[in-house]
């Protein structure tokens, strides 16, 4: 098994690329600059990126510009790249698989790397009943898919999702996210029958006290009179949420929500795109509270940055859908299928569900002591999160006003002196930490520096 702890003998996956960061002058350097205005000329402005330099090579947790910068990526590009950047298993199961052949489109001629991915997720995701798979392309896809399957299998119309949630960009997946801009606005009308409901966000309950039981019977009482139980075909939900901000409901809000579902014959559809894979220091977020979903989509870090998604779910709702219903040209690639083979090899030779508990101990304490340093005016409102899906909310010093200029300014230092921050959350005030679970504690400690440095700079006072 692999260590990753900096004492003597320890060892580390090993990298092509020196896991050391590195800034070597103007910023951003004049190659980038030259593709930033090769980009302009083509590209449309709609697509933003959130770092002014382009990759030229990515290894570990090291992504080098075309200038020759050394990046400290702390986004993993969006907890895809879980096992690192050109993971060895990875890039041996995708050669392997390109010299062979790299598409029949698995409804026409299917093949076996397909099912031994589908074998796969049958043992890893929750609950011990029968299990089928479908693969798709990307996590709205897988998300729009799940829904599809819960509304054939019921026979109903309508589907629950919450506050803050994000699931994607077709118009089905906008419609069950909740922030307008800038992933809804002006895109509508969108999918109906989406109805929403309260989010357990205990940073920002009205009622500091609330219980996570109690949490989710406030999300029940307005299904119930809203909506009707009889109505509902699923309910969707992140387990941790995402893009609104890393959000850990309070401890029992998802089983009491799944329980409702269950009794009241209604599918509990578990987005697991971002948490899942070992990200939250389990292989699925729903296993830190026992929950077993009836439906679970997958994508990000099941194919480290091949395009890849899943859902997995009990035997009898998937295999409710007649034949033809579910599939795509694309979905379930072959190169894309030995990618995900390959990384949840080493998601298992290398234990990275415990390696991230042992990222999640470090940014933990390290904040945990930062915000103590700053004392009652500090701007850190809150450090959250499982494993190594972490967040730090920032508020106007001493309270709970959103801070997203702190943010903003937070993110830029970092990428200056070399580590990749990404932001999210509803009023665009969190920093999210998505480090690969392959990163060394030694590399790991100095982004974080990076990051306490930036923050005490904006720190007022």
């Amino acid at each position: 098994m692999t260590t990753y702890a900096t004492t003597p003998g320890a060892t580390a996956p090993a990298t092509r690329i020196e896991q050391k960061r590195h800034i070597n002058g103007t910023f951003p350097g004049p190659k980038s600059a030259a593709l930033a205005a090769r980009r302009a000329q083509v590209v449309a402005k709609g697509v933003v990126s959130g770092v002014p330099v382009y990759a030229a090579d990515a290894d570990g947790a090291i992504v080098r510009d075309v200038d020759g910068n050394s990046f400290i990526d702390l986004g993993a590009g969006i907890a895809v790249t879980s096992v690192g950047a050109s993971d060895p298993a990875v890039v041996a199961a995708v050669r392997d698989q390109v010299e062979h052949f790299t598409h029949t489109c698995f409804m026409v001629t299917p093949y076996e790397g397909y099912i031994a991915v589908a074998e796969q997720l049958a043992e890893l995701t929750p609950g011990d009943f029968e299990k089928r798979t479908v693969l798709f392309n990307s996590g709205a896809e897988a998300v729009e898919n799940a829904v599809k399957v819960a509304r054939l299998a019921t026979g109903r119309n309508a589907v629950v999702a919450f506050d803050h949630a994000y699931h994607g960009r077709t118009n089905l997946t906008m419609a069950l996210t909740a922030k307008t801009m800038p992933y809804k606005t002006d895109f509508g009308p969108f999918a109906p029958e989406i109805y929403r409901v309260p989010m357990s966000y205990p940073f920002r309950e009205e009622n500091p006290d609330i219980t996570g039981p109690e949490a989710a019977q406030r999300a029940i009482t307005m299904i119930e009179k809203q909506i009707g139980a009889g109505s509902v075909a699923a309910i969707i939900i992140e387990p941790v949420q995402g893009e609104g901000g890393f959000i850990v409901p309070a401890p029992g809000f998802l089983p009491a929500l799944a329980e409702w579902a269950a009794a009241n014959g209604v599918v509990f559809i578990a987005d697991e795109v971002q948490s899942g894979f070992c990200r939250t220091g389990e292989w699925f977020a729903v296993n830190h509270e026992g929950v077993v979903p009836d439906i679970i989509t997958m994508a990000k870090g099941i194919a480290a940055g091949m395009p890849l998604s899943a859902i997995t779910g009990r035997a009898d709702l998937l295999d409710a859908v007649h034949a033809g219903g579910l599939g795509g040209t694309y979905g379930g690639n072959p190169v894309a299928c030995a990618a995900a083979l390959g990384a949840i090899r080493t998601m298992k030779d290398q234990d990275l569900v415990g390696r991230a508990r042992s990222i999640e101990a470090q940014v933990m304490e390290r904040f945990a002591t930062l915000q103590s340093e700053l004392g009652e005016h500090s701007i850190i409102g809150e450090i959250r999160g499982r494993g190594a899906m972490l967040a730090i909310e920032f508020v106007e010093p001493g309270g709970k006003v959103p801070n997203p200029e702190a943010t903003k300014a937070i993110a830029a230092q970092c990428l200056r002196e070399g580590v990749i921050i990404l932001t999210c959350g509803t009023y665009g005030n969190v920093i999210r930490l998505l480090p690969p679970l392959v990163i060394s504690d030694e590399l790991l400690a100095d982004g974080l520096e990076v990051l306490a440095h930036a923050i005490r700079s904006v720190q007022p006072g």
